[in-house]
């Protein structure tokens, strides 16, 4: 996960222990490593090597904030995604956005991610963005890229904290702290491993 604010209940709910500060926060349990990347695409792909290289990690599953890119979502309904789009760093031969397809998991409500490493809150780019996809974020097309480097498997399950509606970061914020818990919840009852 990027943020303390979003692992929060994780780590509580499944009574973790902080074992590493840096170069990554990394909590662990019985069966999970949690691993806090930080924003953005650097970042996460760094911490998704630590997670293999160093704790072995069979399968990666990132789940954390996301924005709509459009209307129909609402603020805390959990998306399970099944294909990622990296807006910002097209193929160079083609030009054309790079494409990741994740392990998918049966009985969840599906969307397509786009990755870019600066946030959308503009509903001009917000539209623009939802011709290729339903939510957007940060991260995930970099683990995605990372996971397939190695050929890990990863599964990626995102809350929506912002919609069109919100465009501030304080809105996000403020959303997120509303719906972290109900993040941790759906874990807990759909996704455990």
């Amino acid at each position: 996960m990027a943020t303390w604010m979003e692992a929060e209940p994780f780590a509580r709910g499944l009574s973790l222990n902080q074992v590493e500060e840096k170069p990554f926060r990394v909590y662990r349990g019985d069966d999970v490593v949690l691993i806090l990347s930080g924003i953005g695409k650097a970042c996460a792909a760094m911490a998704a090597v630590r997670l293999m290289d160093r704790y072995g990690a069979g399968i990666i599953l990132n789940m954390g904030a996301a924005g709509a890119l459009r209307d129909g979502f609402t603020v805390g309904q959990v998306l399970h995604i099944n294909s990622i789009v990296e807006c910002d760093r097209p193929v160079l031969i083609s030009g054309k956005p790079r494409i990741f397809l994740p392990k998918v998991l049966e009985g969840h409500a599906m969307a397509v991610l786009a990755t870019q490493d600066i946030p959308v809150l503009e509903p001009e780019r917000r539209a623009a963005l939802a011709v290729q996809a339903d939510l957007i974020d940060m991260e995930g097309a970099a683990v995605a890229q990372a996971c397939g480097l190695y050929g890990k498997d990863a599964c990626f399950f995102k809350i929506v904290t912002d919609t069109p509606e919100h465009r501030k970061d304080a809105d996000i914020i403020r959303n997120v702290r509303a719906t972290r818990d109900d993040l941790y919840t759906y874990y807990r009852e759909n996704i455990l491993f």
